[in-house]
């Protein structure tokens, strides 16, 4: 295995639907540079079966498979352990690479950055595409060193979506030798953060991030894992997730944790909030009602005038208005398919 540049490592658990998809994607342009790894946190559907189908053609495919759930943070670092390539592309076990992917972030990795950082499309869960996503204010390569308050501070205030401070592991390829010896912070193990804590630990001594905006894979949407217990406990994950990052590693005060919280919300919308309000007040759980306006009035813990108008739109709207405007959506989308 000396020779494996680049490992592409994929925690999974019970996504036997998709796994197939994924991995035809890789294996049609792997090269003698490339492996896979699959870590199966004890998967009760077929994803064993169809793993284990690979394996027979392809040989520089390994699966690994756990008898117990170890959690997105946990699976995702004993991915990466078991790796022999120099890189890692963290990869999800229902996304798509795109074709001729590989050989570019192989070329790529020559330049010997830390991280890159590699651009998708958003797609439905049946991998048509519905738009580019955000992640930084840049439409060409752009290279940061993190460690220098002025790229520092040009990459955060740059920031779209939380992308850009690293949430979504498909799009991130990592020095293994950085990654195992940055380690993991234990604090955020469970949180879904892991690898987040794990990239920003890597600052202080250096992080060299390569920022590359054309499309390298297709997401697969609609298909949140995060989703299993809600829509208030998914928003619960990023804001105090996010908000808890940036305050231990930057500072609450911080300028870096001002420009993550900002983020934030751009990926949880009024509209998105509102839809989120009535359909929990439809459920007629009062915690979780009470959990969201808790999470809403963190999401404007900044308190400027935009801060405050949307804090007030969110709790003057009333019910009956929500209902009638979510009638008038679905009404729309009905009359538009």
């Amino acid at each position: 295995m000396s020779c494996i540049r680049l490992s592409v490592c994929i925690p999974t658990y019970n996504f036997g639907k998709f796994i197939g998809e994924t991995l035809d994607s890789i294996v049609c342009q792997a090269t003698e540079e490339v492996e896979i790894v699959v870590l199966d946190g004890g998967s009760t559907d077929n994803t064993a079966e169809v793993v284990e189908g690979y394996l027979r053609t392809f040989p520089r495919l390994r699966y690994y498979r756990q008898d117990f759930k170890g959690g997105i943070d946990r699976d995702m670092a004993k991915s990466v352990e078991l790796a022999h390539g120099e890189y890692c592309w963290l990869f999800s076990s229902d996304d798509v690479m795109i074709n001729g992917a590989l050989d570019r972030v192989l070329r790529k990795i020559q330049s010997g950055k830390d991280l890159y950082l590699c651009g998708f499309t958003r797609c439905t869960i049946d991998m048509k595409p519905v738009a580019k996503h955000p992640i930084l204010d840049r439409t060409s390569d752009a290279e940061f060193h993190l460690e220098k308050p002025t790229d520092r501070a040009s990459y955060f205030a740059g920031a779209l979506t939380t992308t850009a401070f690293f949430s979504y592991m498909s799009s991130l390829v990592v020095r293994k030798d950085r990654w195992d010896s940055a380690g993991a912070d234990e604090s955020f193990m469970g949180s879904c953060w892991g690898h987040v804590a794990r990239i920003f630990r890597m600052i202080p001594e250096g992080l060299n991030v390569g920022f590359l905006p054309d499309d390298y894979l297709l997401n697969r949407g609609d298909n949140d894992s995060f989703l299993e217990t809600g829509r208030v406990n998914r928003i619960a994950i990023a804001v105090d997730g996010y908000h808890r990052l940036g305050e231990v590693y930057f500072g609450e005060d911080s300028t870096e944790a001002y420009h993550m919280r900002r983020v934030l919300k751009n990926e949880y919308t009024m509209s998105y909030l509102l839809y989120t309000k009535l359909i929990t007040h439809e459920e007629g759980d009062e915690r979780k009602l009470e959990k969201l306006e808790s999470l809403v009035n963190n999401l404007y813990i900044d308190g400027s005038p935009t801060d405050r108008f949307r804090l007030g739109v969110y709790r003057l709207s009333p019910m009956f208005l929500l209902h009638v405007t979510a009638a008038a959506s679905r009404r729309l989308r009905s009359l538009t398919r």
